[in-house]
């Protein structure tokens, strides 16, 4: 990702759950360094979070996976993270030798109860997987403002 284009006040993420485990990558650097996470980062100037949340998915893991309802938010003083859950599309999961050292799919009570696995994703692997979550809702959004989605609770 071009650091210029980033924009750091924003990010997305993805919990890809396939024939029960779930897509996670070794972190390599930051407060989570060594921990295996839900695949994400931060979204690009203009960029939508659902693109970003496909985009990041993709480059970290090789997977494709399409975004399908929200499960979880989280903000602080200086950002905002917004969590998908995703669903797998195709490609083999493998890491990007960068923002991770290894990708792999957990089972998903594993991955649950596993030390390395980062607090905040097994929070938000438990959310997918309760199927509770805000769902895209269709409206019409003027020009001025697009793009745009919305989700609400439907």
């Amino acid at each position: 990702m071009a650091e210029e284009n980033t924009n750091w006040e924003k990010s997305a993420a993805g919990v890809v759950i396939r024939d029960g485990k779930v897509l996670l990558a070794r972190h390599t650097y930051g407060a989570g360094k060594g921990k295996l996470i839900i695949p994400g980062g931060y979204i690009q100037h203009g960029e939508t979070p659902e693109n970003a949340v496909r985009r990041e998915i993709a480059e970290e893991t090789g997977i494709a996976a399409e975004p399908v309802a929200i499960v979880g938010i989280r903000f602080n003083a200086h950002d905002w993270y917004v969590i998908f859950r995703a669903e797998y599309i195709g490609g083999e999961a493998r890491s990007d030798h960068d923002e991770n050292s290894e990708v792999l799919w957990l089972e998903v009570e594993k991955a649950l109860e596993a030390e390395d696995v980062a607090d905040l994703s097994k929070k938000m692997i438990q959310a997918a997987q309760s199927g509770a979550a805000l769902l895209p809702t269709e409206y019409k959004a003027g020009e001025k403002h697009a793009p745009q989605s919305l989700y609400g609770a439907v």
